[in-house]
């Protein structure tokens, strides 16, 4: 039995990166679902159609979650093609680092807008349906940035942060709805971005500076998301679950090597 067999789940930033792991893995568990995307249509398109020849159901929406209109009509769309709406996998969101003392209004206003009020307003709306199913859940993405600092991500972390702190908060509203609300917290992620980003990183000694040993690869979030999204994780409420391979874990206060065991 595929661990969620018959769900209807939408997940927002499905076109790239973990967001398309996340909807490939889902339908592969068995649920029809609902890729938005923003701007990664190909990628969106190219994970729908694998769904469709794997036999699943697929369909996709574009639209710009930073206005709060567009939150509302991806999730209203989405549960009229679906029929209804058990999972909302909260994934879209922006990732850009500036210097403290150069942000500007606009550049502070667009990542909160999309990743926060995105999110907000996508969970609001999904209630809506999901109550009328008799509950679901919803998995927010928020970031290891959110629980530590690294120089650079002052207007990031600080939305990665807010993610974790109202997902606490609103698990606690609506747990008694049979609606259940967590996050996850990803490390470092093997994603194309990275690549066009810094092609000059060796994304392979890089990984060998996280405990497990490797860059975590977005499959590893996505089986993290169906996990959360299943019945096995009925009785987790308002977690944030973090998957980094341990780099949360690793205290960073330098040793000499001739001290270490």
């Amino acid at each position: 039995m595929r661990r969620l067999e018959g769900k209807l789940a939408l997940v927002t930033g499905a076109g790239t990166g973990i967001g398309r792991e996340v909807a490939l893995e889902f339908a592969r568990q068995g649920a029809a679902v609902v890729l938005h995307y923003a701007s990664s249509r190909s990628g969106a398109d190219s994970a729908a159609a694998e769904i469709l020849a794997a036999g699943g159901r697929a369909h996709v929406i574009q639209a710009d979650l930073g206005e709060v209109s567009e939150c509302l009509r991806v999730v209203d769309e989405a549960a009229h093609w679906l029929g209804g709406l058990d999972v909302l996998v909260n994934n879209a969101g922006v990732t850009q680092r500036w210097e403290f003392l150069d942000v500007t209004p606009a550049q502070f206003d667009m990542l909160y807008h999309i990743n926060i009020r995105g999110q907000f307003f996508c969970a609001q709306r999904a209630c809506k349906h999901m109550l009328s199913r008799g509950g679901g859940a919803i998995i927010n993405m928020t970031s290891v940035h959110g629980l530590a600092s690294m120089h650079g991500h002052s207007v990031y972390a600080g939305t990665k942060g807010a993610i974790a702190a109202w997902t606490r908060e609103v698990a606690l509203e609506l747990a008694p709805m049979n609606i259940r609300v967590n996050a996850i917290a990803p490390g470092w992620i093997d994603v194309p971005r990275n690549h066009i980003e810094a092609p000059d990183i060796d994304f392979s000694a890089a990984g060998r500076t996280i405990p497990r040993q490797r860059l975590g690869q977005p499959l590893d979030i996505a089986k993290a998301c169906v996990y959360l999204a299943s019945d096995d994780a009925d009785f987790v409420v308002g977690s944030v679950l973090v998957v980094d391979g341990g780099t949360m874990a690793r205290l960073c206060i330098h040793t000499p090597r001739s001290d270490r065991p």
